[in-house]
């Protein structure tokens, strides 16, 4: 069974919940799960995971979901996966700590993509069964929000000691989100009353003395103004010490950054950009979107005109011309596994590299003399190839690699030079990149 994992789908906003509760001891596993199980078949409709993951993948069920909670128990700790073979995708983790006291239960769910719960009813289903699992399983604290916008608010529990924060919990309201649980202790912290007197969508009071609160009705619009606003009031009102302006500016300024923004990127690496977006952690692809549009490439200056061009300089052309070979030979060594298409020598295997340099910051760690005396020359005589390829180039063999070049079109291609500038750093793969030498000197065929 292929899962759907959201990690390798394109970077796309996710409804996020995590869920920390207590469980009741001495009842048996099965019957001490029963309502967590209940309340999930019941409300998750159209994103139930269909596979289940202990130590092998299973179809889900429930007795394959206590099969793989007992063949991945290690002592008092047992964790599952949970997973969707069908779209929206699903990367969820259920964790049981039976050695706490009370035991303790713990749930992660982001469900792609966030847009899925632009509808009002299923929002409501999943508010049903969050509601559930706090009625019985009490906890100190439990969200559900945008994956993205949960990243630039920052996790709370940054504010407190690791070790504090998992003994006591939270020590107070750090953030509102779309839907949120607060656990006694907090609601004490606020004031049972100023807390159930929040405006909010809803507001409940659950029998263990949690109180449960959605700022608006469907999660999939918490960055739209109305909802910004609604979210800002009930915050303030839980901490009137940060005030009302303040919170709002923040929740507007988060909006901001998140905003879609249209990609406006130079025809020619248009292909390579998009994957470097792609790359992007979701919180940040907008920016990186905008920053992309703002920046341009130098133009390739690794050409000579044909006046220009340095005669062949070596006894044994063929010879050379071989090494060239088997220069680009150790590239596609180097990459086949990770770049399947570098056998290929196309312009888009170019892109490909491109992309994989870049993604994996292959400069990154590496000696400047190792790069030099072995990576520059397989990129540049890998790239010299695709030239005389696809553009009917031909080598010019010097006795100095650096002064290697490619006749193609109108001009004399230095490629490389193009490699040793093209791997200085990450900025420099795409400042200096191999696609766009190559559609440089496809424009300059004609």
């Amino acid at each position: 069974m292929k899962v759907l994992s959201v990690h390798d789908l394109k970077p796309e906003d996710s409804l996020l919940l995590t869920f920390e509760g207590a469980s009741k001891p001495r009842i048996a596993l099965k019957k001490r799960l029963e309502p967590f199980l209940d309340a999930f078949e019941k409300n998750a409709e159209g994103w139930m995971p269909d596979v289940v993951n202990g130590k092998r993948q299973r179809k889900y069920s429930r007795p394959s979901f206590f099969q793989a909670l007992e063949e991945r128990r290690e002592g008092n700790h047992t964790f599952i996966g949970l997973y969707r073979t069908e779209w929206p995708a699903l990367d969820g983790c259920f964790d049981l700590w039976l050695s706490r006291k009370p035991p303790g239960l713990e749930v992660f769910l982001r469900v792609q993509p966030l847009s899925f719960f632009a509808d009002e009813q299923r929002c409501l289903h999943f508010v049903e069964m969050v509601r559930a699992w706090a009625s019985h399983y009490p906890v100190s604290h439990a969200v559900a929000h945008s994956d993205a916008d949960r990243v630039l608010a920052g996790d709370p529990r940054f504010g407190r000691d690791e070790q504090t924060y998992f003994r006591d919990g939270f020590d107070k309201i750090y953030e509102v989100f779309w839907l949120n649980v607060f656990g006694p202790r907090l609601v004490e912290e606020v004031g049972r009353e100023r807390m159930l007197s929040t405006p909010a969508w809803r507001v409940e009071e659950l029998p263990n003395g949690c109180v449960l609160l959605v700022t608006w009705p469907t999660a999939a619009d918490f960055a739209s103004e109305e909802a910004r606003m609604a979210q800002a009031r009930a915050h303030a009102h839980l901490r009137p010490d940060l005030g009302f302006d303040t919170v709002l500016r923040t929740l507007r300024e988060r909006s901001a950054t998140l905003a879609p923004v249209e990609p406006r990127f130079p025809p020619d690496l248009a292909p390579l950009l998009s994957r470097v977006v792609d790359a992007a952690a979701v919180h940040e692809r907008q920016r990186t979107i905008a920053g992309l549009n703002a920046w341009r490439p130098p133009e390739p200056e690794e050409w000579l005109p044909l006046d220009a061009a340095l005669p062949p300089d070596v006894a044994d052309p063929e010879r050379v011309l071989e090494q060239y070979r088997l220069h680009a030979e150790h590239l596609v060594a180097l990459l086949h596994t990770p770049v399947p298409s570098v056998f290929k020598a196309t312009p888009e295997s170019l892109t490909d590299v491109d992309a994989y340099f870049w993604r994996d910051d292959f400069t990154r760690g590496r000696s400047r003399e190792a790069i030099d005396e072995h990576l520059v020359p397989a990129v540049g005589a890998y790239l010299g190839e695709v030239l005389v390829e696809h553009l009917d180039g031909r080598w010019i063999p010097r006795k100095k690699l650096m002064e290697a070049q490619v006749l193609a079109g109108g001009r004399v291609w230095l490629p490389m030079k193009r490699a040793w500038r093209y791997l200085r750093s990450r900025q420099s793969l795409l400042d200096y990149s191999l696609t766009q030498l190559y559609r440089e000197a496809e424009r300059h065929r004609s």
